[in-house]
């Protein structure tokens, strides 16, 4: 049973990483309404990200390796720092540090008092309706090409708020985007880069600390899922994309809302353990 859960649950992860929606939300739910009804973890999660972010990285390798290759370049002089691809690197890097060092700082709340479903409920339905209120009046006149280093920042804070379960990675970086003025596309592109040094970075450290400190499932158990999460991130990221340049955000926040009601309704009944 173990194997299909953990199967099930990198399936969930693949789907709804590249979302507005939350994965750790809804991994976090779903286990609860496995079989098992236990949470799989915040180290679960985490290195199940492993497999979505290799998807990524597979998805935009031409545009990686040329923003890599062009940041080098301008540490050495080759190429100005404001060549748009060794920006872009900067600027990963720099809104990478929030995340990093909130993650350091709150790990103990990231894998206890933060998945509280009380807590991943409220969060689904005010980030739902924040990203309603960036959907509906942020300018969108802003590309890639106009980030600066406050925006950098700002983009890294953004990402942070993800450190608590029903927020979502991609929403928050992506509503932030959105606030500031960037179109839906540019605001999405970002969120997935920004989110590869971090979700590495994480998932290497749980994947470490799983050696010594066991989770729900074994690491073979975690390496199916993260394998599953994969193939399926890969099929979503390119959807994703070609989604947003013609559509609003307006389905995602009506699901949150929704998603969010119901699990304060499960709880209030005692249907569900918080």
């Amino acid at each position: 049973m173990n194997w299909f859960e953990a199967a099930f649950l990198g399936l969930i992860q693949g789907l709804t990483e590249f979302l507005p929606i939350s994965s750790s939300a809804h991994l976090r739910i779903v286990g609860e309404l496995l079989p098992n009804a236990q949470d799989p973890g915040a180290a679960f999660t985490a290195i199940t990200q492993l497999g979505t972010e290799t998807a990524v990285i597979v998805f935009f390798w031409r545009d990686i390796v040329r923003i890599i290759g062009a940041w080098c370049k301008a540490i050495v002089g080759k190429v100005p720092h404001s060549d748009p691809d060794a920006k872009m690197g900067w600027m990963i890097i720099l809104g990478s540090v929030p995340i990093g060092i909130l993650g350091l700082l709150l790990e103990d709340y990231i894998d206890t008092n933060f998945r509280s479903l009380w807590i991943v409920a409220t969060m689904l339905v005010v980030f739902g309706l924040i990203l309603a209120i960036a959907d509906q009046y942020g300018k969108q006149t802003r590309k890639l090409e106009d980030l600066t280093v406050k925006h950098g920042i700002l983009y890294g804070f953004a990402q942070a708020l993800a450190l608590i379960p029903g927020v979502s990675r991609s929403g928050g970086t992506i509503t932030a985007g959105l606030l500031m003025g960037y179109t839906r596309e540019a605001a999405a592109r970002y969120s997935f880069l920004l989110a590869i040094p971090a979700v590495f970075l994480s998932g290497l450290y749980k994947l470490v600390k799983s050696f010594s400190e066991p989770g729900v499932y074994t690491l073979a158990q975690t390496g199916v899922a993260t394998a599953v999460a994969f193939v399926v991130g890969f099929l979503m990221v390119g959807w994703f994309l070609k989604y947003v340049s013609t559509h609003s955000y307006r389905f995602f926040v009506w699901y949150r809302i929704l998603l969010g009601f119901i699990l304060f309704v499960a709880l209030g009944f005692g249907l569900i353990n918080a």
